[in-house]
């Protein structure tokens, strides 16, 4: 993996633990939780894709309905898939 797919990857991990949290782990006063890890990958696939944040976000919130068995917040999980783009271009230029 090169450097800038591994910064990525970490940024993506960063963004899923500390501002998408479905299941409100995070509460601020956990370091690290691999929680979310998992779909990492796929969300990282999607982007190097070049996916668009709707693809992404839909991806979300099918994750959260059909592994987390929770009602997800397409607004909110656009929000995420936005932030995911976002450092995917900030990183890769």
């Amino acid at each position: 993996m090169k450097t800038e797919e591994r910064r990525l990857f970490k940024e993506i991990a960063s963004i899923l633990w500390n501002d998408w949290d479905p299941i409100g782990v995070n509460d601020g006063e956990n370091d690290w939780d691999d929680e979310y890890d998992s779909y990492v990958p796929e969300i990282f696939r999607l982007a190097l894709e070049g996916r668009d944040a709707s693809k992404i976000a839909r991806y979300l919130s099918s994750s959260i309905e059909q592994n987390m068995g929770l009602s997800a917040s397409l607004q909110h999980d656009m929000k995420i898939a936005h932030k995911i783009v976002e450092a995917k271009v900030r990183i890769f230029g």
